[in-house]
């Protein structure tokens, strides 16, 4: 079991929750799981999925005090992502969702 195909993710900053979908490689093209998961979950099994980054902007033209109130960008960082899901799941096969047909 392992997961090949990352469909969507959806990070919920006020809860500090995820929602991703996936695709494990038993599953057929027409199957995706879903869940919701704590990033607390992640930094638990030592990765980091969320990264804050302003340099995604060329502010480099611009004055540092001009942005004081945009909030740092955060990217994920798939491969990070799938590595974490793929122990999160091995470690607790009960939590991993079944597949929905789409």
């Amino acid at each position: 079991m392992e997961i090949v195909d990352l469909i969507s993710y959806y990070i919920y900053e006020d809860t500090k929750r995820m929602e991703v979908s996936f695709r494990l490689n038993i599953d057929s093209e027409d199957e995706m799981r879903s869940d919701i998961i704590n990033l607390d979950e992640s930094k638990d099994y030592g990765y980091r999925i969320i990264e804050e980054n302003l340099d995604f902007f060329d502010l480099s033209d611009y004055e540092e005090d001009e942005f004081d109130d945009i909030e740092d960008f955060q990217s994920v960082d798939e491969d990070t992502l799938i590595q974490f899901l793929n122990e999160y799941y091995i470690v607790n096969p009960d939590k991993l969702p079944k597949p929905e047909f789409i």
